[in-house]
């Protein structure tokens, strides 16, 4: 147990098949930025060049929360990449890699939101043993996120909160697009 007005940062993991669980995180940084806290969002897997609604807010909250994407683009269609993308999307990871541990271990931010990193763990984009040496190196204030698909069970076992989305009907079953606005 925490003492009174101490802050101790966790580490929260959503995962599951289901739509939300970069929602849930993006709500996180609401509540934080409204609080006037400091938030960093991380996202892995989104396409470079897709302009979405986490973008359009780190604009607005600029200074507040600071938003980055990889240099390379996973196809999110289903059937998954080639060989080309795997690496450029693992050589990307290995790029961003020592900013996303400098962030995590200084502490300069409340919220911490590394979206699709159980994925890339999945995909073996990235070797569970950088994301334990992630954790070791976070800072006890520090709130950490972790989205997607296929949570390894090291991760489940390491975190101290973990829910899992349910996919039990999606309107992209019926031929419905993503909206602007509702899924990006």
């Amino acid at each position: 147990i925490v003492p009174m007005g101490e802050k101790r940062g966790l580490l929260q993991v959503y995962t599951g098949e289901g739509k939300g669980k970069t929602t849930a995180a993006v709500g996180l940084a609401v509540r934080a930025l409204g609080w006037g806290q400091k938030v960093f969002m991380c996202q892995f897997l989104k396409p470079a060049k897709m302009k979405s609604g986490e973008m359009c807010l780190a604009e607005k909250f600029a200074g507040q929360l600071h938003w980055e994407r990889l240099e390379a683009d996973w196809p999110m269609k289903k059937g998954g990449p080639d060989g080309t993308t795997r690496n450029e999307m693992h050589q990307a990871i290995e790029k961003i890699w020592p900013r996303i541990t400098e962030v995590v271990s200084e502490g300069k931010y409340d919220l911490v939101i590394l979206d699709e990193l159980n994925c890339c763990l999945s995909e073996r984009l990235i070797e569970w043993e950088a994301v334990e040496e992630l954790l070791e190196k976070k800072h006890p204030q520090v709130e950490l996120v972790i989205t997607g698909r296929g949570a390894s069970k090291q991760l489940i076992q390491a975190a101290d909160l973990v829910s899992e989305v349910l996919d039990i009907k999606h309107p992209y079953n019926n031929g419905t697009i993503a909206r602007k606005g509702v899924e990006y």
